[in-house]
């Protein structure tokens, strides 16, 4: 059971905070990116709509799916309590809230990572809209 423990502390969280910095770092490239484009280099609305939406599926994935990842995490940590409890043959109540509570800091971790990239993608998915009506506007669509 201590690779139990091991997965979810290394694997669980560690995945949920690569996941995070790939979803900002994916957040921090097309911000960038939107800084520099020009509507009026685009032939139509679908290759700009194309070229602006590019790679936020995945911070809108990482947002849909870190508290999953952070709950899964929670229940291996209290199937580990519970069978610790059972093999030892202990109740006691410290034994058991302190297992419970780490347990409980993969789903914590999971709505860290999955609040922000929920701002994230809201505000690049705001941007997108801005500048598909900045190009409706110029091409007096």
């Amino acid at each position: 059971m201590d690779s139990l423990k091991h997965l979810v502390d290394y694997g669980v969280i560690g995945l949920l905070i690569v996941l995070s910095l790939w979803a900002l770092a994916v957040a921090i490239e097309r911000w960038l990116y939107y800084r520099r484009v020009s509507p009026t280099e685009f032939p139509n609305i679908q290759t700009l709509e194309i070229a602006l939406t590019r790679r936020l599926v995945i911070i809108g994935t990482v947002a849909a799916n870190a508290p999953y990842i952070g709950l899964l995490g929670t229940v291996l940590g209290i199937m580990l309590t519970f069978h610790t409890m059972g093999t030892s043959g202990t109740m006691a109540v410290s034994t058991i809230m302190v297992g419970l509570s780490l347990a409980l800091k993969a789903t914590a971790v999971g709505l860290l990572v999955a609040i922000p990239c929920v701002v994230l993608n809201n505000i690049l998915r705001r941007r997108v809209m801005e500048l598909l009506t900045l190009y409706k506007v110029q091409h007096g669509a």
